[in-house]
Order: C-alpha cells, then sequence, then structure tokens
C-alpha cells in the first residue's frame, strides 16, 4: 500500500507489528518468549486501535468540502487495515492452536477450559470461585432498545442467552430468549489461574472459563443456551494536543477521565457467534460495521505477560547479567570519572543503576547546589524520583519538567509530580501544542569555589524498568560545549525567553530540521566531488516526508545510505530512478531497539548524533526533543562498530523493501551466523575487559 513515494504510515505500522507476530511463530525461541511475543502483538494491536484507527475513523465525520482536502481515503484505509488485521488474526490463531498450546503440553503444561475439567478441579473451582470471584460478579441485563449496559474500554464481557426453565423440563414450544452480561473481573484476579497438580502435569485456565464452568449458577433461575466473549475498545486520544489555552493540566486530567468513555474503536467478538445471537448484540450496542473486529474464543491477549510458568526458567531466555562500568562507582570517582572524559552506556547492555546511583550521589552530595531534569514516562515505583525528593529534602534546588501528555501514562506521570510537588521539587508541566521528549539530566556542582556541570544525556526514558529491556544510548559528559546548552534549554523549558542560538545540540523547533539538511547536504556535495557520500540513520520510525525526500535526492545524487528502523518506514528502499542507493532492515529481538544513532561520513571523519528525535513530524515539528554530538572519537568508534554489527544481523534482521514483506536477510552458507544483540553484549563486555 504505497504511492510512488511513500508507503502508508499505518500500513507500515502493521508490517512492523507482524514482525512481532514472526517472532511468535519462530520454533528457535524459548516457548515463553514467543508466548511473551504474543503478549506483545496483542497490546501493540489495542493501542494502535485505540489511537492510529480511531484517529482515521475520526476522518469520516468530516464536512465534504474537508473530506476533499485529504491526501488519502480513510474508507479505503480502514477496509484495508481490517483486511490486514484479519490476515495476522488468523495467523495468531493457527500459531497459538497448533504450535503454542502443544508446546505447553509437552512440557507438561495444560491450557484447560471449562469444557475438560475432572472432578477434583471442579472442586478447586467450586471454592476457588466461592472465595474470589462471585464478590466480583454482577450480572446485567441486556434488552434491545432499552437496557444496555455500558461496556469499558478493554474489559472482558461474557455475553448470555437464556430462557426460562421450563416447569415440564421440555424446552418450551415457543422459547422466549433473555440475554444478559457478566464481566470478567480480570482487573481484580489473575487472568490465568493455576489448578492442583496431577502427576507432574500442570494444569492452567483462563478467569473467563471459571466463569463460563459457573454461568448456569449465576442465572441458575434459567436455562443458559449460549455464552460468548466480547470486548470492546475504545478512542484513547484525548485531542488537547494543538491546544494554546485555558489550563492545560486541567484539561490533561479531564481528558484521561473521559478516555475509557470515548467511542468505539474495535469491537471484538468469538466469531463462532452464532448470527442471530450476534445480530442481537450488534444492535444492542449500536455498533457499525465499521467497529467489528471477529477474533477467537479469548480476548485481552496482552494477559499472556502474566501467564504462569510452572516447570522454571529452562522456558525462557537466561537471565541477562547487566556490565556494570568500573569506573562509574559512586562516590567522588563518579564525577572524576565524568569530569576527565565522556562515558557511555547501552541499555540494557550495561547497567541502568549507574544513572540511578549518579542521581543518588547527587542528591546526598554537599557539593551538589542543583538539579534539573525531564521526565516523560515514569516508572511504577521510580527511584530516579525517589532520588529528586531526596534531593529536595536535603536542600538542593531540584526542578523537574514532566511531561503529562506521554500516552498511557499520563495518570502515573501526574502522581509522580503530585509527590515531588508536596517535597519541594519545583515541577514544570506540559507545554500547550507541544510534548517535551527529551532525556536529559544536569546536575550543578561547586567545587573549588566555581560551578561545574554534569549532564547526563540520553535516547531513553528514566525509567529503571524499561531500562531493562529497551535498548537505549545514554552519555555522561562534563563537557561545557553541551552542558551550557542543555542549561539553555532547561531555562526554555521552564518559561524563560531565551534567543540562544544552538551550537551543538539539535532541537526540534530550534535548529534540528536545519543541521540534519545542512548534514545531508554535505554528503551530496562530497559525492558530487568523486568522494564518498554515506548516511547511516538508526531510529525508530522514519515517516517525515520532508526527510525522506531529502534522503530520496541524496541517493540520487551517489550518496548510499544504510537506514536501521524497527517500527514505521515510509520510504520506499530501493526503487530505480529514486532510492536505489537506499537499503533498510529492521531488528526484532529479546531488547526492543529504541536508540536513534545518526551517522554523517564527512569525507572519512564521521559526525555521529544520538538523542531522543526520530524522523517523524511530529518529532521535529511538535515536540521539544534533542540530539546531540558524540565528540569523543573513542565512543564514536565503538558506536559506528555496534552499527556495523546491527548492519550485519543475519538471524533477527527483516529487509525492508518497496512492499514490506518482512523476509529475512538470508545468510550465505560461508557466513557466520549474527545475531546482533548478543553479538553487541559480547562487543561491550569485551571492551570492559580491555579497560579493565
Amino acid at each position: 500500500m504505497h504511492n510512488d513515494r511513500f508507503f502508508d504510515r499505518e500500513a507500515s505500522w502493521l508490517a512492523f507489528n507482524y514482525r512481532v507476530l514472526q517472532e511468535i511463530k519462530d520454533p528457535s525461541l524459548p516457548l515463553y518468549e514467543r508466548i511473551k511475543f504474543l503478549a506483545i502483538f496483542a497490546n501493540n494491536l489495542d493501542e494502535f486501535f485505540r489511537v492510529r484507527v480511531a484517529t482515521v475513523r475520526s476522518l469520516l465525520n468530516l464536512k465534504e468540502k474537508d473530506f476533499s482536502k485529504l491526501l488519502f481515503d480513510p474508507k479505503l484505509q480502514l477496509k484495508n487495515i481490517m483486511k490486514t488485521v484479519a490476515l495476522h488474526q488468523k495467523e495468531i490463531k493457527k500459531v497459538y492452536i497448533n504450535e503454542l498450546i502443544p508446546e505447553l503440553q509437552k512440557n507438561n503444561i495444560y491450557l484447560v477450559d471449562d469444557a475438560q475439567l475432572k472432578g477434583n478441579q471442579k472442586k478447586f473451582l467450586n471454592n476457588y470461585f466461592e472465595n474470589n470471584i462471585l464478590q466480583h460478579i454482577q450480572p446485567l441485563l441486556l434488552i434491545k432498545k432499552k437496557i444496555t449496559p455500558f461496556l469499558k474500554n478493554g474489559r472482558l464481557y461474557l455475553v448470555i442467552k437464556m430462557r426460562n426453565k421450563s416447569k415440564t423440563g421440555k424446552p418450551a414450544k415457543r422459547a422466549v430468549f433473555k440475554y444478559a452480561l457478566v464481566e470478567i473481573p480480570s482487573n481484580h484476579l489473575p487472568r490465568f489461574i493455576e489448578l492442583p497438580l496431577e502427576k507432574d502435569k500442570h494444569y492452567l485456565i483462563f478467569l473467563d472459563d471459571i466463569i463460563r464452568y459457573k454461568i448456569p449458577e449465576i442465572f441458575s433461575a434459567y436455562d443458559v443456551v449460549e455464552c460468548y466473549s466480547i470486548k470492546l475498545t475504545r478512542d484513547a486520544e484525548l485531542y488537547i494536543e494543538d491546544e494554546f489555552s485555558g489550563n492545560l493540566l486541567s484539561k490533561i486530567i479531564s481528558g484521561l477521565k473521559k478516555r475509557n468513555i470515548g467511542l468505539p474503536a474495535r469491537f471484538e467478538y468469538d466469531e463462532s457467534m452464532p448470527t442471530t445471537f450476534f445480530n442481537y448484540v450488534k444492535e444492542s450496542f449500536q455498533l457499525k460495521k465499521a467497529d467489528l473486529s471477529p477474533a477467537g474464543k479469548y480476548h485481552n491477549k496482552s494477559d499472556f505477560f502474566s501467564f504462569p510458568n510452572p516447570v522454571g526458567k529452562e522456558l525462557e531466555y537466561s537471565p541477562h547479567k547487566p556490565i556494570k562500568e568500573r569506573k562509574l562507582k559512586s562516590g567522588d570517582e563518579m564525577f572524576d570519572a565524568v569530569k576527565e572524559k565522556d562515558h557511555y552506556l547501552f541499555f540494557p547492555y550495561h547497567s541502568f543503576e549507574h544513572v540511578v546511583d549518579f542521581l543518588h550521589l547527587a542528591a546526598a552530595d554537599p557539593k551538589v547546589v542543583s538539579i534539573k531534569m525531564t521526565q516523560y514516562r515514569v516508572a511504577k515505583n521510580s527511584k530516579v524520583v525517589k532520588a529528586m525528593i531526596k534531593a529536595a529534602k536535603n536542600g538542593k534546588n531540584v526542578t523537574v519538567f514532566v511531561e503529562l501528555k506521554a500516552r498511557f501514562d499520563e495518570e502515573q506521570n501526574f502522581l509522580w509530580a503530585q509527590e515531588m510537588e508536596r517535597n519541594g521539587v519545583a515541577v514544570y508541566y506540559s507545554f500547550p501544542g507541544v510534548k517535551v521528549h527529551s532525556k536529559l539530566a544536569l546536575i550543578t556542582r561547586e567545587e573549588n569555589n566555581a560551578f561545574v556541570d554534569y549532564a547526563f544525556l540520553g535516547t531513553g526514558n528514566f525509567n529503571e524498568s524499561t531500562a531493562k529491556i529497551y535498548s537505549d544510548l545514554g552519555l555522561f559528559t562534563s563537557d561545557v560545549r553541551l552542558t551550557s546548552e542543555v542549561e539553555y534549554l532547561f531555562e526554555f523549558l521552564v518559561g524563560r525567553n531565551i534567543k540562544y542560538k544552538f551550537q551543538h545540540l539539535l532541537i526540534a523547533k530550534f535548529n534540528i530540521r536545519k543541521v540534519l539538511n545542512r548534514l545531508i547536504d554535505r554528503e551530496i556535495e562530497n559525492a558530487r566531488a568523486g568522494k564518498k557520500g554515506y548516511v547511516l540513520l538508526k531510529m525508530n520510525s522514519l515517516e517525515d516526508k520532508k526527510m525522506i525526500n531529502k534522503l530520496y535526492e541524496a541517493s540520487a545524487e551517489g550518496v548510499k545510505i544504510d537506514l536501521i528502523i524497527r517500527g514505521i518506514c515510509c520510504l520506499l528502499p530501493g526503487v530505480p530512478g529514486l532510492s536505489e542507493n537506499i537499503s533498510a532492515i529492521s531488528i526484532i529481538d529479546k531488547f526492543l531497539e529504541h536508540s536513534r544513532i545518526y551517522v554523517f561520513h564527512n569525507d572519512g571523519n564521521p559526525q555521529v548524533y544520538s538523542g531522543s528525535a526520530d524522523w517523524m513530524r511530529r518529532n521535529l515539528d511538535r515536540r521539544i526533543e534533542a540530539l546531540f554530538p558524540i565528540y569523543d572519537e573513542k565512543i564514536k568508534s565503538e558506536l559506528l562498530d555496534i552499527l556495523n554489527i546491527q548492519l550485519n544481523d543475519n538471524v533477527k534482521a527483516r529487509k525492508i523493501d518497496v512492499n514490506q514483506k518482512n523476509a529475512y536477510v538470508k545468510r550465505r552458507s560461508k557466513d557466520d551466523p549474527v545475531r546482533s544483540q548478543i553479538a553487541i553484549y559480547e562487543y561491550l563486555k569485551e571492551k570492559q575487559q580491555e579497560k579493565n
């Protein structure tokens, strides 16, 4: 789904999620890693419908004069989306039934349903239902055009068809059916319940099936005829990004309350539901054809994140042991090490505890006078935020900019922001119209009657939970060229009007487009002069049409361009006359590729940038992003080595072609297998040993 120059954004996202599906299908992965990818796939798809599909559907309500201004047909796009999703769902169902369930059984793990229960299991579940579930069961009548219960976003329900019990014990000649709804309380209880062990066999059951088993008792006054599962996903957009007036904080809080009552984005239902029953349900909830998404018996497969493993760790990847940098120890040594030279960390290969320790060290250090940082996604039990609170209590001047528009983390961010404010931290909130997505911390220390700044600049959030599974780059520096500009950016974030021209950092809404274009233009000039022109870009998503056109221009002039794109890629690689000098790969593996690293060859003296900004219009125009240059030659060399390892991945790399078919990069018979995430870990361990 593309025109002559660009691949459709939504289709590209679905192609990315198919790469996740490929991990579910990969028999070389440990079983529970495949199950984890099943949860990731489902979670991704839910968010896609809540945000992207809901946005496209909203365009259908435009007036005809506005509708004609669109560059695409939303009706056709929705049709293509639903067609692709249906194909993916069929593959998921096939893999789940034909591969995952049998593999579980090979390991003595049996996922049973209500029809397979044995006597002792029924006894166990009778007690479990009585003691744990019954208190959460609230049956609701469903009467078309009269009583329509509200379906909460993302919650699971059983819809029941029943009739009055016959006094004679025989079905009435003319049965009168009634309908009801029961919410599955998976927000209160585990989705999967372990049943008693039998002869070394482990039995698990969905919470849904326990309730199915007890439905005849819940509706004991009726004969239950049929029972099927449904789920409604609602529009998650807050629609406040472009508001420039009023109290933005109160609007965000109000928007969060409304999120769970948004318009339908996807109605999933058990496709085995009979037509007459389904039509009754559809009409009762006033659903449109565009709302409907047939699925299997079970929804919310994202709950497989918590699928119990009663066998042991042999069904998972072996535990990852992060590398500890010897020079980044706690105490004054840490400040001395950063003052001596820049240090980089590549998470989760390196330990994020270095960052946490650095912040807690600063909070306790009597020489530290101030700490400034940004927060985009805060961990639930954030050690980082606790360090800020500790610093404020110790009399430091602590300033934290909290982005409240970080989708699906708004509430968590707001709660931590309130906690920081209560403890003396100066908290600044979202700007109207823009998101602050940069990842920065600045520590000012008094040393020998002078103030010295130390900065941490990163590609990922200050979140110790995601740092264990997201592949991100972070830089510790005291280089005044960088720390002074971080200080200026914080001045801007707290509302001061600055007229500073950034010379080293690339800041969205200030200079990022101008500099990126200039860097590409230099490669074009070198190629025209017969020199090597080369650009290597690693990012999460490439969508911005202006930047894509610039890359096309560079390709036409002979500049070789390598792309490593995890997610959306709207550029068409390898098209004669357009992009024949551009190649692209995507790597999906154990860790989520999240770092952004941009390399411009510069006639053999590479300029390397890293930071928070993808090449999407929102990142370059509607956010405060920060890219930082890598000035240390040794760090630059090692990052280039890491990128080359990824370019040579022939195990987990997929080729992004003009149709985004996700073919794996072929490995020639003479080539050794290169799985880049494993190879990078080994490379960094080797570098650490050299330092020791």
